[in-house]
């Protein structure tokens, strides 16, 4: 194997990529406490991960977090929700909420409701042109989340599902 350079060449390529940085090498620490680590390691995860995602819907002109808006008013099963409900169930809370609605707005994905009742509640929806979007974006999203995810089989992810949601209580 050794003496043949396209099999070198084949060997190195695949240890190469193979290889799986820690979060030491990657920002260049000697040594780190164990719980400066993790919390390294989770905030570089979420960015990495984040990154994918974005990439992933940038061809369709939204933001991770107008995708997220969207994606809550979709599971309100044609309920409208408000400014508040909307904020609470955002993956990244922001104070933007306001904000992110308008430019779905403006898009045609989403419709601001004023309640009849009282004046100073506004409900969103979501359009059908919002809907027919989550139908074209869900199959490149579920791809995305399946390259984040290509190095744990299910167990695995599983118990890291377990041990995050521990990890918040």
């Amino acid at each position: 194997m050794l003496n043949n350079p396209n099999r070198n060449e084949e060997y190195f390529t695949f240890v190469y990529t193979n290889i799986v940085m820690t979060i030491e090498e990657i920002i260049q620490a000697k040594t780190l406490p164990l719980s400066r680590k993790l919390t390294i390691n989770l905030l570089y995860s979420a960015n990495w991960a984040n990154d994918m995602i974005t990439e992933a819907i940038k061809p369709f002109d939204i933001s991770l977090q107008q995708f997220n808006v969207l994606r809550i008013l979709r599971g309100q099963d044609d309920q409208p929700a408000n400014l508040s409900t909307i904020n609470s169930r955002m993956v990244a809370k922001t104070s933007n909420t306001t904000r992110l609605v308008d430019k779905l707005i403006t898009k045609g994905y989403t419709e601001r409701i004023t309640c009849p009742s009282n004046r100073r509640k506004v409900e969103i929806t979501i359009t059908q042109k919002g809907l027919t979007l989550l139908d074209t974006i869900d199959p490149i999203i579920n791809s995305a989340e399946k390259k984040v995810t290509k190095q744990l089989n299910d167990n695995e992810l599983e118990i890291l599902n377990k041990l995050l949601n521990k990890l918040r209580q």
